[in-house]
């Protein structure tokens, strides 16, 4: 879409870029979810680029209202003004979140009854299949592979792998510290195998990488420049390898996280435990894993039951 004014083009459009990657890498949506957003976002930038506005900041509760009046009177479907006011209120939060407005406008606009999707997952074989890429003979793979074994080992976000702190891990007592959503800490047991490649990392791989820039010494992962990943830096590495791998589905980071908790309830952990290791405040949240146990279930049986 044509803006009729091109410095509002690039205020908007910036941070559109800079939500889209967010979904892709923290969210994990699937690339046709996410152009749908990218259209209902940019018919909602096209809107206010024709107004006043000059960034999201300047944009109130009673604009977007008029905009929803707007998409009403156009005669767009009760359903359409409903997925896109989830797309306007997902980008909103996105940039309170990161600090780019300073109070989100969409809070107190009642959000439609959706139902949730089933989160993506991996099964175990496909996740072997994905860990088992990296080339363990170059210090790029020695840290590729234990940066995707810490992955699945503890079920971080991305935001919180790529920060983590080396003073913040305890091989020897295999725990890692990590800070969420929220700036809220908590413990994650890693496992034996993630503890091996990260030991096999950290000997020698990590202190080469950090030898250009020693001021990031004390991040754990880092890049080839010697530098702090960017979640859509590892988003690159995890398709580059789930190409390899021949991986039908569409990977992104956080569906390591989906299957990470998946796993645990397959394996019937305690939900309760793995609503702490997520790092969920709501219970709720944690529940949609159990769903998917249920489908899985539904599956199994109609394929085998003789009556199914």
């Amino acid at each position: 879409m044509i803006f009729l004014n091109e410095q509002k083009n690039k205020n908007f459009e910036k941070h559109l870029q800079e939500y889209l990657n967010y979904l892709s890498v923290e969210k994990g949506l699937s690339e046709n979810t996410i152009l749908s957003y990218q259209r209902d976002i940019e018919q909602f930038n096209n809107y206010f680029a024709k107004k006043d506005s000059q960034s999201y900041q300047d944009i109130k509760t009673n604009n977007i209202t008029n905009f929803l009046l707007y998409l009403k009177k156009k005669n767009i479907l009760s359903s359409s003004i409903a997925r896109k006011l989830v797309a306007i209120k997902g980008m909103f939060k996105f940039l309170t979140m990161e600090n780019t407005i300073t109070s989100n406008p969409t809070e107190i606009i009642e959000s439609p009854k959706i139902g949730a999707k089933l989160p993506r997952y991996l099964t175990f074989l496909e996740v072997e299949k994905l860990l088992n890429q990296p080339d363990s003979n170059t210090i790029i793979g020695i840290r590729d592979k234990a940066m995707l074994e810490t992955l699945y080992a503890t079920g971080v976000r991305v935001s919180e792998l790529i920060s983590i702190d080396v003073r913040n891990i305890n091989l020897d007592v295999g725990f890692v510290k990590v800070l969420g959503k929220g700036s809220k800490e908590r413990i994650i047991p890693i496992g034996k195998t993630a503890i091996k490649h990260l030991k096999e990392y950290i000997k020698e791989p990590r202190i080469i990488l950090i030898k250009s820039k020693p001021y990031y010494a004390n991040i754990l992962f880092i890049t080839i420049r010697g530098k702090i990943f960017t979640r859509q830096g590892f988003w690159k590495i995890i398709k580059h390898y789930a190409q390899k791998a021949r991986l039908s589905k569409d990977v992104s980071p956080h569906i390591l996280r989906h299957s990470f908790a998946t796993h645990l309830l397959s394996n019937d952990a305690d939900l309760r435990i793995v609503q702490e290791l997520l790092g969920h405040t709501d219970i709720s949240t944690t529940q949609i894993y159990t769903h998917i146990n249920k489908e899985r279930m539904k599956e199994v049986h109609k394929r085998y039951h003789p009556r199914g």
